[in-house]
């Protein structure tokens, strides 16, 4: 039987200039993007014929990278393949991920010809102190600018991402950055803890001690504050960094304003990659990862091979990914979807954070509480098998 595609992702990597904190592959090679274009529909033909996936998709996801940084010709050429290829839903959920200093009025007037739907951008912060030390290159006035405009291009579904945690920002610092993104009225809002990833010059900035980490208490204050300000102003709170608004009227399939390409990652549904350094996974037990390389890339697909690896998941990796995945999610993870021994061994190393109030058991779900979200990696980590 062939599976149903929950999701097409499309990765595109180029960056005008990288910020400091980011692990994700990308390049500042723009003369490249052209041939990159060429080689994601070469790569979507290639694909097409992988019986591991079924050509029926209801999520569509450009990433980066920077996919605003595409032209207008090779984003009409993109997705004149992705539905040349693929049998996209009509129903579906079309993100492109976009840099806030790239929406003007030729790009919005652009995009209302394209089937996106739903339009992510990094905002960060409001502050233009903390944007330059990212090296962002937009300032704060041009997210509100740019809410305004794919507004008026019919974007009803926007998400922004938020940064907490920099050093010496203040508990006040991060209300102020919280109250900016509520007045823009966004239906979904991504936060994270600035993180110092291991080989970015953000990391380099720690080690040299140049910059110092946040204390934890304070960003755990900062969590908790994020959480009850957007839960009080209309966000469901559906996962770890994720929040969606609630409006009567406008559930879509169920979900809402949730990420739905996003959340088939955490429910386990099948998604395809595309593109370098692009992950897929077919449902069950099996995965594959493109080359983290463009010229690697561009040339293996020019040669009619898959620039792929893969791997087949042994029960104990596929029972931790369920674990990590699920625990995330507002849902939690069903424990009568474990065979009977890993529900008993999963309970059984539960049942110490059951005690101190981390974790609760309701539906035949295990969940994460209140208390234990701030320290979730810990909690998640010793349930693995």
């Amino acid at each position: 039987m062939q599976l149903i595609m929950a999701g097409l992702y499309i990765h595109i990597p180029f960056c005008r200039s990288r910020c400091i904190y980011c692990g994700f592959y990308s390049t500042t090679c723009l003369s490249r993007r052209r041939d990159y274009v060429d080689a994601l529909c070469a790569e979507m033909r290639l694909r097409a014929a992988d019986a591991l996936f079924s050509r029926q998709i209801d999520t569509v996801y450009l990433g980066g990278g920077t996919p605003s940084l595409l032209t207008a010709e090779q984003l009409r050429r993109l997705f004149l393949y992705i539905y040349n290829v693929y049998d996209v839903s009509p129903e579906a959920e079309v993100t492109m991920e976009c840099n806030p200093d790239d929406i003007d009025d030729g790009f919005v007037k652009m995009l209302s010809q394209l089937p996106v739907n739903r339009v992510s951008m990094g905002a960060q912060t409001f502050s233009d102190a903390r944007l330059r030390f990212l090296h962002r290159r937009h300032r704060a006035e041009q997210v509100v600018s740019a809410v305004g405009l794919l507004r008026g291009a019919g974007i009803s579904n926007i998400s922004i991402d938020l940064m907490y945690g920099f050093p010496n920002e203040t508990i006040e610092e991060w209300h102020a950055d919280i109250d900016a993104a509520l007045s823009l009225g966004v239906e979904h809002i991504s936060a994270y803890a600035l993180s110092y990833e291991p080989g970015t010059p953000l990391s380099r900035m720690l080690e040299k001690g140049s910059v110092s980490e946040l204390d934890e208490e304070i960003q755990r204050q900062m969590y908790y504050d994020l959480k009850d300000r957007l839960e009080s102003a209309g966000y469901e709170h559906y996962e770890l960094s994720n929040f969606a608004k609630i409006e009567e009227g406008e559930k879509k399939n169920g979900m809402g304003f949730r990420s739905r390409h996003n959340s088939s990652y955490w429910n386990h549904t099948a998604y395809l990659g595309i593109g370098a350094g692009a992950h897929s996974y077919d449902g069950k037990r099996h995965r594959q990862w493109n080359v983290s390389d463009l010229d690697a890339y561009i040339r293996t697909i020019g040669k009619g091979s898959l620039p792929a690896e893969g791997e087949d998941l042994d029960d104990d990796t596929f029972y931790d990914e369920q674990v990590m995945t699920r625990l995330r999610t507002s849902e939690g993870l069903p424990l009568a979807q474990l065979p009977a021994p890993r529900r008993a061994w999963c309970l059984s190393q539960a049942s110490k954070w059951m005690k101190c109030g981390w974790l609760c058991e309701e539906d035949n779900h295990l969940r994460l509480t209140r208390e234990g979200l701030f320290v979730s990696d810990a909690v998640i980590s010793s349930l693995f098998s």
